[in-house]
Parts: structure tokens; C-alpha cells; sequence
């Protein structure tokens, strides 16, 4: 029979609690046995033996412990719940922040957000307050015509548009805290006695009688019960757009899934604030490179242009030309910059503009241009290096050139090229000023490929640095004869580097898709370059992943 417990003094208290995992105070708390001074066996601190089944035992609420260790459990558990959310939180953010376009960064909000606040649908609205654009929606779940569908309600009654229009502002209420009586009480989070109004939540469309009629009739047409709407603010932009998620039931989100959502937000709203003002360079960068390469192909009597062109994310110095010279004749370039970024856009531009002078000085000699252009680059830009290749065809020998007005050369003016485009199509040119001989010189560039259904082969240019490599630039020029019916590409490296293979793999890939090319669009200059493209790039030419500018122009001689 064990003794009974030593009285406890009133008043008297341990210093520090006992560690929960000891069995110390059970211990403390027990009588030794008179003969061995061991616990007996039975007693409060005595450990339970081997096998015994301990599971019917009863704690008195006297035990001191048992509060430490119910304590220690709520924490262990709440710090499990912050980890998880902190592990949640880290995974989304490091998706969003793998995306490098703005499309992507939005699709991936929404889908962030929906994970978060548990709704299957939703919408992004990007509509900087700044009012540069862009401006666009994108849509989870959800296709054009519903989010049509939604647009057509009024835009007051719409919670991503309040929080677009400025209502409510922050530390403000707006149209979201319905009056007194009007069916629900004030939210706190959007009261004036609250935090600021930065978000609106409508957790039951169908039975909020309040709401405008539009906006119920197009929830019920569409399925859903209920929206969570948030804002999107980053500096210096500051509201840069609003989301809003779907319910299919009445419903809203919880204290938690607020307050993760707002964390997430703040993350992805200043990303997208990011990618924003990269996507603005960009397109700045992408219409001055394109105020700086030609706006049309020329039409020249026997030969069919086509081109394709992609910039890389940052912008490149790739480009290429197709200019009318004297007596018929057809000038043909492509080249590259070093560099990126709105200066080399710049450089190019200067360089095409000086190749442009050139070539109608001395275009029939590509050695001579390619000469003044190394030197001009040279004392200009002596920091900066450029590969190019220049192209000269003309007609063939005895064929006298058009003659308009007195005026010996091609028609120089928008109507006189109508004209000329209209002589084509009844055929008064004839087929004997079809240009069948073609001069190149290249400077670092890559070679020229000849496409026909007898042969597909590279042209052997002689090897050479690229320009502003040396102290003097000099190569011989290379002279070719095209078939009727054949192409020659001209083409710049970052057709080759974005196959994300080594050069001379990518070169026999290319040889391998010109080749390729089915009989049936070989005479097709558009079709070519597309078939190539698509076999070459399966991303296409826009592929966000690549830093690579193409240029790929196809220059078919016509039977």
C-alpha cells in the first residue's frame, strides 16, 4: 500500500516548473520503499512496467504537469501550421517568380490565389494607374465570352472595378459598406473603424439583395456564389490592376486564407510591377527597332521576297535589308550588332542607314561596301564589333531597265511601284529581266544557303572577322548563279544558337529543313521561311526562354 503524499505548505511554490518529459516530481511526490529505498511499484511516479496496458489509467486534475503539456502541444501545432503555410507561401512565390512574361505572371496569380482562398475560378484585371498600359484581362476558368458576360454588368456594381476606379480607398470606405439596414452588417475590414479598405469580399451574390440585379443574373448564368476581389499595388507604379476569385458556392474566404492571400500578393504585385516595366522597354525597344528595318519588302521585276524576324526579350542588333538600286538592280543585307538593349537597337540603325548609302553609291561591288562600313564603324563606334553580309543581284546583260519619264532606274516613287506591280501581273516585263546573277561579300557572317529541287547546299564564302576586328577588313567577294525556281537564304546566328545546339549540329539541322522543304511550296517564298521556322524553332520565334534575335530572309528567283 503506498503512503500517503506529503502535504503541500499554502503559499509555497517551485521556482521553475519541471520539464514536462521528466518523471522528476512523480518521483519527488513518492515514498522510498523502507528496506531498498527504491519507488514502490503502484506509486504516482513509479514508470509503468513492460507490456502493462496503461490505457485505462486516470489523471487527477490535482497533476501539475498536465496543463505544460497540453500548452506545449497547442504550440508544437501552431508552429506546424506556420511552417506549413510558410512552405505553401515559399512554393507559390518561387513559381511566380520563374515566370518572365506578364501573361505568365497573371496566369500564375490567379492560380496561386485560387489555391489559396480556395476558389476554382477567377479573373485579373491589369490596368496601370499610371494609365501607359497595357491593359488586359486574363481569365481562370473562365473564356472570352464570360468574361464577357461579366463586363456587361455596370461597372459600379463590379468589385475588381470599384477597386480599379478608386472605391474604396485606402483608409476609406467605399460602396462595399452597405448603409445601416440594408441587409448586412459593416465588415470591419472595410469600415471606417477598421483596417483600410483593400479588399471586397461578396459571400453570398444570390441571397444579397443590396447587389445590383445585373450582377446576380450574370452569377447565376455563369455558376457561381460568391467573389473575393483584392487589389494589385506596387510602387512606383501604385495600382497596378485587381483580382478577383469565384465561388461556386456562397462562401469567403477565412482569417488565414486572407491573410496568406495578402502575403502572396505583396509579393506578386511588385513581380508584376517588374515585369511590367520590363515589357514597356520592350515594346519601346521593339518600335524603334521597328521604325528602324524596312515596312515592306520590295517588289522587284523576277524576284519574291520574304522575311521573318523575332527580337530577343531584351532587344538585339539583328536586321536585315532589301533595298532598290539603280538599273533594276537589288541590294540584299543581314548583320548583327553586338550588344543589346535599346543602344544596340540604336547602333544597328545607324549602321543599316550607312549600309543603305553605301550601296547606292558602290552597291555593285559588296567588297568595297562592306569595306566603307568597317572603316566608318571603326572611327565611330570603336568599341562595338558587327558581322555582315551584302548581296548585289541585277538583271541579266542586254536587257535594257525600265525608263519612266526620261528617268532610267527602278520607279523611286509609292505610284510608279503600283504601276510597275501592275506591269508584273499582265506580264509586259517578260521574263528575259529576270536577275540571275548574285555578288556577295561577308564579314564574320554566316554563309548563305541555295535551295532548288536539284541541289540544297551552302555557298562557300570565304572566311573572314567580323567588322571592327581589325585594323583593316578586306575579303573577295563570292559570285553565284541561281536557277530559276531556286531560294537563297540569308540568315542571322540566332537562328542557329536558339536550337540550343553546337553550330555545326545546328548547321546540318538547317541544311536538313531546307532539304525538307515539300516540292509543293517551293515556290512559295512565305511557305519556305515558314516550314524552316517551325522546323528549327518548335517554340516558335517569340519563345520568351531565349535572348536570341532571328532574322531569316528568303530571296526567290522566279522561272
Amino acid at each position: 500500500m503506498s503512503a500517503p503524499h506529503v502535504p503541500k505548505v499554502a503559499g509555497i511554490e517551485p521556482a521553475l516548473p519541471a520539464p514536462a518529459h521528466t518523471v522528476a516530481p512523480h518521483a519527488a511526490n513518492a515514498p522510498a520503499d523502507p528496506a531498498s529505498g527504491a519507488l514502490s511499484e503502484g506509486s504516482p511516479g513509479t514508470p509503468p512496467a513492460p507490456g502493462s496496458d496503461t490505457s485505462s489509467a486516470t489523471v487527477t486534475g490535482t497533476d501539475p504537469d498536465i496543463p505544460g503539456v497540453a500548452q506545449l502541444a497547442a504550440v508544437q501545432d501552431r508552429l506546424a501550421g506556420w511552417i506549413s503555410d510558410l512552405s505553401t507561401l515559399h512554393d507559390l512565390t518561387e513559381r511566380l517568380a520563374h515566370t518572365r512574361t506578364l501573361d505568365e505572371a497573371l496566369r500564375e496569380l490567379l492560380r496561386a490565389g485560387a489555391a489559396l482562398v480556395g476558389a476554382r475560378r477567377g479573373l485579373v484585371v491589369l490596368a496601370p494607374a499610371d494609365g501607359l498600359g497595357p491593359e488586359t484581362t486574363v481569365g481562370l476558368g473562365l473564356g472570352h465570352a464570360e468574361i464577357g458576360h461579366i463586363e456587361t454588368v455596370p461597372r459600379r456594381a463590379l468589385s475588381y472595378a470599384r477597386i480599379l476606379d478608386g472605391l474604396p480607398e485606402p483608409g476609406a470606405c467605399g460602396d462595399d459598406v452597405p448603409a445601416p439596414g440594408a441587409g448586412r452588417a459593416p465588415d470591419p475590414r472595410t469600415s471606417a473603424a477598421g483596417a483600410a479598405c483593400t479588399e471586397i469580399s461578396e459571400p453570398d451574390i444570390p441571397g444579397e439583395k443590396d447587389l445590383d440585379p445585373r450582377l446576380r443574373e450574370v452569377a447565376a448564368r455563369l455558376g457561381y456564389a460568391a467573389s473575393y476581389a483584392v487589389p494589385l499595388t506596387a510602387e512606383p507604379i501604385g495600382r497596378t490592376g485587381a483580382a478577383v476569385w469565384l465561388y461556386d458556392e456562397p462562401a469567403e474566404p477565412t482569417e488565414r486564407q486572407r491573410h496568406l492571400v495578402g502575403l502572396y500578393r505583396a509579393h506578386a504585385a511588385e513581380h508584376l510591377a517588374r515585369l511590367l516595366e520590363l515589357h514597356r522597354s520592350r515594346q519601346d525597344t521593339e518600335t524603334l527597332r521597328e521604325e528602324l528595318l524596312p515596312h515592306r519588302l520590295p517588289r522587284i521585276p523576277g524576284v519574291r521576297l520574304a522575311v521573318r524576324h523575332s527580337t530577343g526579350p531584351r532587344g538585339g542588333g539583328d536586321w536585315y535589308d532589301a533595298l532598290p538600286l539603280p538599273d533594276g538592280a537589288l541590294g540584299l543585307a543581314v548583320g548583327s550588332v553586338t550588344g543589346s538593349g535599346p543602344s544596340a537597337v540604336a547602333a544597328m540603325g545607324r549602321l543599316r542607314a550607312s549600309l543603305r548609302a553605301y550601296a547606292v553609291m558602290e552597291g555593285e561591288d559588296p567588297v568595297a561596301v562592306l569595306s566603307d562600313l568597317e572603316l566608318l564603324l571603326r572611327l565611330t563606334e570603336p568599341a562595338r564589333s558587327a558581322t555582315a553580309l551584302f548581296a548585289y543581284t541585277e538583271p541579266p546583260p542586254g536587257v535594257p531597265p525600265p525608263v519612266r519619264d526620261g528617268l532610267t532606274g527602278p520607279p523611286p516613287y509609292p505610284e510608279d511601284m503600283e504601276e510597275m506591280e501592275e506591269d508584273l501581273a499582265d506580264g509586259s516585263w517578260g521574263s528575259a529581266r529576270l536577275p540571275r546573277k548574285l555578288v556577295l561579300a561577308g564579314a564574320g557572317h554566316c554563309p548563305p544557303l541555295v535551295l532548288g529541287e536539284t541541289r540544297t547546299e551552302f555557298v562557300e564564302t570565304s572566311l573572314s572577322a567580323p567588322l571592327g576586328m581589325l585594323a583593316c577588313w578586306e575579303a573577295p567577294s563570292v559570285e553565284i548563279e541561281p536557277a530559276g525556281g531556286e531560294t537563297v537564304l540569308l540568315y542571322s546566328d540566332g537562328l542557329l544558337e536558339r536550337t540550343g545546339e553546337s553550330m555545326d549540329r545546328a548547321f546540318t539541322r538547317l541544311h536538313a529543313a531546307a532539304a525538307g522543304v515539300p516540292g509543293a511550296i517551293r515556290h512559295d517564298p512565305e511557305a519556305v521561311v515558314d516550314h524552316i521556322v517551325r522546323t528549327m524553332l518548335p517554340q516558335g520565334l517569340d519563345d520568351p526562354s531565349s535572348e536570341e534575335d532571328v532574322v531569316l530572309l528568303a530571296v526567290y528567283f522566279e522561272e
